[in-house]
């Protein structure tokens, strides 16, 4: 039921705003050497955006903080993406970040919150967090998904085993028979009808989610950005990336939404890394950390309880 106190487009959208603002201001204080770059862009249909990326900094080699409000007529490819049988107007914002860092041991992340609504009052909230190390630290990965855990119970006790599940479910290579990384939570279709909430409830949930980014990543990247590694860890690092783009551009729904629909080009495809390998039938040592982190890509792995021990 509709409420008076429900967030408006107008407020959601400028908490995205601030949201983007706030995260390249920390991530630009942890790797301490280069800033990010804007770059604004208008819809064809209406509205636009500001694509952020940061190059050849201390810590990280490629990384955008993308925000956008977009809206106009729901075009044939939308409404057939989305299945939406009638003619509407729609509007879309939110906030999309990849980070891919120089040094092997620092994790790729990702993060996405958005806000979808058409004229004739349908809504929803999406989003998610996950990362994507290329040598999985155990107590980091335990770590990660408790932070996740403690964000989620506080709207919903049942949010975070439901979100964690459409995580493993969504971030996995089918192709590789292979999970990206380690998860984290994944949600889409957010709304009254799904979730008895209000839409503030709702929203509250998705802006806590997005206000956890920059602890948990700024974290990550100051405490592993030190550690050594060797020339055959870095090409690890690129194998690791190949499979991350060929995730974003077979698997991601996103990333075919957006080019389907006629989004901009490069701001989608911000995501992918500066420099990735393919190495035909590649095989890890036996017994070497490589072939570790692959036993780890895999769904259903309670990493909350998983009894490690910080290294």
């Amino acid at each position: 039921m509709k409420s008076n106190n429900d967030p408006g487009k107008e407020e959601i959208e400028e908490f995205f705003k601030n949201l983007q603002d706030k995260i390249c201001d920390a991530i630009e204080k942890a790797d301490g050497k280069k800033q990010f770059e804007q770059d604004l862009w208008q819809h064809h249909s209406g509205g636009g955006g500001r694509t952020r990326l940061i190059q050849e900094g201390a810590i990280i080699e490629k990384g955008g903080v993308n925000f956008s409000a977009v809206y106009g007529p729901a075009s044939e490819d939308m409404k057939r993406q989305l299945k939406i049988e009638k003619d509407a107007d729609f509007f879309a914002t939110g906030v999309s970040i990849v980070q891919h860092p120089h040094n092997p041991m620092v994790p790729i992340i990702h993060m996405n919150v958005r806000y979808f609504e058409l004229s004739d009052g349908t809504y929803w909230f999406g989003g998610g967090i996950d990362l994507t190390p290329h040598y999985i630290n155990l107590f980091q990965a335990k770590a990660f998904h408790e932070k996740l855990k403690q964000v989620c119970d506080k709207h919903d006790v049942g949010f975070y085993p439901q979100y964690k599940k459409w995580a493993d479910d969504y971030f996995y290579i089918v192709h590789r028979q292979e999970t990206r990384g380690v998860g984290g939570i994944f949600f889409d279709h957010l709304n009254e009808q799904s979730l008895k909430k209000s839409k503030r409830e709702i929203f509250n949930f998705v802006k806590e989610v997005g206000e956890a980014f920059a602890p948990i990543y700024t974290q990550l990247m100051t405490t592993n950005a030190g550690l050594s590694y060797s020339e055959e860890q870095k090409e690890w690092q690129h194998i690791r990336r190949g499979r991350y783009v060929e995730f974003n551009l077979v698997w991601d729904r996103g990333t075919k939404f957006g080019l389907a629909t006629g989004g901009r080009t490069e701001s989608i495809l911000m995501s992918l890394p500066k420099e990735a390998k393919w190495f035909y039938n590649h095989s890890p040592a036996n017994g070497s950390k490589e072939e570790e982190t692959l036993s780890y890509l895999k769904k259903g792995i309670d990493w909350v309880n998983l009894e490690v021990q910080e290294r």
